[in-house]
């Protein structure tokens, strides 16, 4: 489980490193194409996309907890929820996280914020109805899984690469109709090249953000079983999410991979940008590594 764990970080890494260039490769593109000899325009787009980035980092947790209808709660609304988070906390020596609820009966959890002393946490009214005691603290270790490893801030970072990545294509895309008299935009095949480049980098930034996704839902799933010691009731968890999940009243693909559970049920062609890997395949690798503890 440990070498699983230190995998899926280094991956994660690469995978980061992977936008970066993408985003230093529609630079080119762009500054190649409408440059005119200047690099400004390449400056521009890692100048653009690094400060979108930065108000990302710090604005995405309110902007998850807004999108999702959280309302934050303390011991006396709900001591059963609040209860265990704490006691995941003091388990794990974090500082106590916000401790979000949401009223839609669709059963999910997320976990959003830049780092242990910024969480929150969030459940909703349907994840605790369907819930014992023993899985609802699985999937709650899960989440504080994603707070231990630091997942939020890397999420947050992935999400504001990939909305600046197609936002930089829209933009470039109307410059490649709208531009004129460029030296370049003479040339067919720069312009096809370009197209090409520009159409194709934000269908790369969703299959990238899904592999993110899923290395670290594997991650928090390894996670939240050492915590608690009982990886069967996270896969019992998870099995449960499978067997009455539902669509969530307000769902918002820009933060689906910050649930426990895909919030949107995607149909067979989206299942390729999937934010989450198979739950089947999660339980399965939860009770396989419950045989070692």
């Amino acid at each position: 489980m440990y070498r699983a764990i230190a995998a899926n970080k280094r991956n994660t890494v690469l995978i980061i490193a992977l936008f970066l260039v993408l985003i230093a490769a529609l630079g080119l593109v762009a500054n190649y194409v409408w440059g005119g000899g200047s690099w400004t325009i390449f400056y521009g787009t890692i100048i653009g996309a690094a400060i979108y980035t930065f108000i990302q980092y710090f604005a995405a947790s309110s902007q998850a907890v807004a999108m999702s209808g959280a309302q934050q709660i303390e011991k006396r609304d709900n001591p059963r929820l609040y209860r265990i988070v704490e006691n995941l906390s003091i388990t794990t020596g974090m500082p106590m996280p916000k401790v979000y609820l949401i009223d839609d009966a669709a059963p999910n959890a997320f976990a959003a914020g830049r780092d242990p002393e910024h969480a929150v946490v969030a459940a909703t009214t349907g994840l605790l109805d369907i819930m014992d005691d023993s899985e609802l603290e699985g999937v709650m270790a899960h989440e504080l899984g994603h707070v231990k490893n630091y997942d939020i801030r890397v999420t947050t970072i992935v999400f504001g690469l990939v909305v600046a990545v197609g936002f930089i294509a829209d933009i470039l895309l109307r410059m490649t109709f709208f531009s004129r008299g460029n030296r370049n935009n003479s040339n067919p095949i720069v312009l096809v090249l370009g197209l090409a480049a520009i159409i194709i980098a934000p269908l790369v930034a969703g299959v990238v953000q899904a592999a993110v996704s899923r290395q670290r839902e594997y991650l928090a799933d390894a996670t939240g079983a050492l915590t608690t010691r009982h990886p069967d009731a996270l896969a019992s968890a998870l099995e449960k999410l499978g067997a009455y999940g539902r669509p969530m009243r307000r769902q918002n693909s820009t933060m689906a991979h910050m649930w426990i559970s895909d919030p949107t049920k995607p149909g067979v062609i989206d299942r390729l940008f999937s934010t989450h890997p198979p739950i089947a395949e999660r339980a399965a690798r939860l009770r396989e590594s419950g045989r070692g503890f």
